[in-house]
């Protein structure tokens, strides 16, 4: 079995199902004969040819409004946002279009289109190559919302983003495509090459959408993570010494409720973490579900680490960043009973 990073692995999920499914093509700005501008559909125009894998215009409602079209007439389109940053021109289509195509057509059709974006900070890119909208998304009803930590998980859950009949927002952590970042950006910066989920199949399978999976079984606290966090999370807990578990919830909606709902009730702490600002992130989402079904089993406050409520600042990018440090504070807070 191979070793991939997330980029290999993302172009392996693309190949397996541009191979698969005559239906299936991608397109977005540079995505074609360049191979996009993190490489992940490199040598898949050349494989399959421009009527599959093409370019398009620095036009993101554009792009995805032709994507719903297509997957109205039975297409699979596959559309790649250069940055997440710039999915706000198109936040029109997905919500009043390709979010509503299947209530308002009382199921004749459907929007079966995949958006895919790298996402999130980490990589100096200042205020406008570095924001996490995710919540905008989980938001809106019709509309699923991925975002993979891992090669592994990232090859199938893209698979099954590409299979499902519904809209699916893929957002991709550009920190993590060539390795797992822990967060210590003053540490040497380590590969996939070695990492168990960096051992992905050459062949087509699927990691379903809404299941998490724990990243970290323990008894003391529980960690709610996604994308780059939860490996910053691992990294927190071993930096803090305190025994929790660090749940990877891999796609926001759906959510496995069940699964956290477990682990909460068995630790009675819980910590939320994101990189997107604390006001109205997904974490508040996560936050209400936990306090309903978990209530009577909290013997401390939830609490989020996340952004700040500001534009993502260059000069201050590991401020921003929620590291191990700030994590690990937490973790001890709850613990201690002690308010951050």
């Amino acid at each position: 079995m191979p070793a991939m990073n997330m980029i290999q692995a993302l172009n392996s999920a693309l190949d397996c199902m541009l191979d698969a499914d005559p239906t299936v093509l991608i397109f977005g700005q540079d995505v074609g004969y360049f191979g996009g501008v993190f490489r992940v559909t490199d040598g898949l125009q050349k494989k399959y040819g421009l009527t599959r894998c093409f370019d398009a215009p620095i036009a993101e409602s554009g792009i995805v409004g032709a994507a719903v079209g297509m997957g109205a007439y039975g297409l699979r389109p596959v559309v790649e946002i250069q940055f997440a940053d710039y999915i706000y021109p198109a936040y029109d289509q997905i919500v009043s279009e390709a979010a509503k195509l299947r209530y308002r057509s009382a199921g004749q059709f459907t929007a079966p289109l995949t958006v895919r974006t790298p996402y999130g900070g980490g990589i100096f890119g200042g205020q406008t190559h570095s924001q996490s909208p995710e919540s905008l998304f989980t938001h809106i009803a019709g509309v699923k919302t991925v975002i993979p930590s891992n090669p592994y998980d990232a090859k199938g859950l893209l698979i099954s983003a590409i299979e499902d009949d519904d809209p699916v927002i893929f957002f991709e952590p550009k920190r993590i495509y060539n390795g797992p970042f822990d967060g210590w950006r003053d540490r040497p910066v380590s590969g996939w090459a070695g990492h168990p989920q960096a051992e992905v199949p050459r062949e087509h399978y699927r990691v379903p959408l809404g299941k998490a999976v724990i990243a970290r079984p323990g008894d003391a606290a529980t960690v709610l993570a996604y994308g780059t966090m939860v490996h910053v999370a691992l990294a927190a807990v071993a930096h803090s010494g305190v025994d929790a578990e660090v749940i990877d919830l891999r796609t926001l909606v759906p959510l496995d409720i069940e699964t956290i709902e477990a682990s909460v009730k068995k630790t009675g702490r819980c910590i939320v973490v994101h990189e997107a600002p604390l006001t109205s992130g997904y974490g508040a989402e996560l936050v209400a579900l936990v306090q309903e079904r978990c209530f009577y089993h909290l013997e401390a406050p939830i609490v989020r680490v996340t952004g700040w409520d500001t534009p993502y600042p260059h000069a201050l990018e590991w401020d921003y960043f929620p590291g191990p440090e700030r994590i690990g504070e937490a973790l001890k807070s709850i613990m201690s009973g002690e308010a951050l």
